[in-house]
């Protein structure tokens, strides 16, 4: 075993020094508590990246077929109130989603900006106190409730419950609901007094649409939205207002789902409008292009809102996340120590050494 033991020892690489001839210096020292912080911010560097996650960016072609692609946002009106407020989105293939309210939630804000109430979207729930029943009577006891639908009945069977409910028949038949006042639903459940009640709040909309992989555009405009010869239009009338402050801030916007630490071109993007009315709209494609049309006169002659139209491209941008493995980060702390330890040993020798040379100069010139 003696044999085998010193065949061992010979073959250590780290010899080791007698204590007794061992030179501490001050130079040595000082090298010493340098490399030493040296060594712990680079290893603390280090850590960081290996417990923080990198995010790679790629473009790919987008061979996807149809495939429906996500919008997110976040957007707020300060001076347009929530129960005036739709959102809708349309694309080239003629696919339209008019009034959407899923998927969206809105905040009533105060001129300060703190939320009042959050709710889905919609005026609100009837109140059936003696509503008015389809046939011209008032609800009795044990009796089903069908309101009217005034005209807009699309079969003898549908009964409008609600304000909602008569506005989304008058919507689908293209028609305008020019005095609620007149609409029993909309009288008890106090339409416009909700809307005077509402006047100088803001509105924050959020949510996200599931649009086309194509063209389109999609827009916040006040009152509800409908075609009529074709043309898309909404219906003001209810408001009684001749003009409408679209002043907005966008917290964000974001095609595709939400990946954490991305930040998009109209993220923060804020906007203040100075004119009665107007329409402004952005153009988004590979950069974003901005235009408001508006009219000093206050008269209403385009669509008030805030339109966004995108045209898509078949290029996708991929987002990765990327874990740095731990046999990597046990190299790079190894390759910090030990890179660290020799240079500063190379420095130390180099310093000890120069040392001893020139005291050795100084002591030779001495005794001459």
């Amino acid at each position: 075993m003696e044999g085998v033991f010193a065949k061992l020892r010979n073959l250590d690489a780290y010899p080791k020094v007698n204590e007794d001839f061992y030179s501490k210096t001050l130079s040595g020292g000082l090298i010493t508590i340098v490399s030493s912080i040296i060594m712990f911010l680079l290893f603390i560097s280090e850590l960081r990246l290996y417990l923080h996650s990198v995010t790679e960016t790629k473009l790919v072609v987008d061979t996807s077929r149809a495939e429906t692609l996500r919008i997110n946002f976040d957007v707020t009106f300060p001076a347009l109130a929530c129960s005036m407020l739709s959102v809708d989105a349309m694309d080239i293939s003629g696919e339209e989603h008019l009034d959407v309210k899923h998927d969206i939630i809105k905040k009533r804000i105060d001129s300060h900006g703190n939320v009042i109430e959050t709710r889905q979207d919609g005026i609100g729930a009837p109140k059936i106190e003696k509503p008015l029943q389809k046939h011209g009577g008032r609800l009795e006891q044990n009796e089903t409730y069908c309101g009217s639908c005034y005209g807009a009945e699309t079969s003898d069977e549908q009964c409008c419950n609600s304000c909602e409910d008569v506005r989304e028949a008058y919507r689908k038949k293209g028609w305008g609901l020019s005095n609620p006042d007149v609409i029993d639903q909309c009288k008890r459940e106090g339409f416009l007094q909700r809307i005077k009640d509402e006047d100088g709040e803001g509105c924050n909309v959020y949510g996200f649409l599931e649009v086309n992989k194509v063209a389109g555009n999609f827009h916040f405009a006040p009152g509800k939205s409908f075609q009529q010869s074709n043309v898309h239009v909404h219906d003001l009338l209810p408001f009684q207002k001749d003009s409408f402050n679209i002043s907005h801030k966008i917290h964000s916007l974001a095609f595709g789902e939400r990946f954490p630490g991305v930040v998009n071109p109209l993220d923060g993007v804020e906007w203040m409008q100075w004119t009665p009315t107007g329409m402004y709209q952005y153009f988004l494609k590979f950069s974003v292009t901005e235009y408001f049309k508006g009219d000093a006169t206050g008269r209403i002659q385009s669509l008030p809102g805030v339109f966004f139209f995108y045209d898509l491209s078949p290029i996708k941008v991929t987002f990765t996340e990327l874990h740095v493995p731990f046999l990597h980060f046990l190299t790079n702390v190894c390759a910090i120590v030990g890179g660290i330890f020799t240079v500063s040993g190379i420095l130390d020798a180099f310093i000890y050494h120069s040392e001893r040379a020139i005291k050795k100069k100084m002591d030779l010139g001495k005794l001459t």
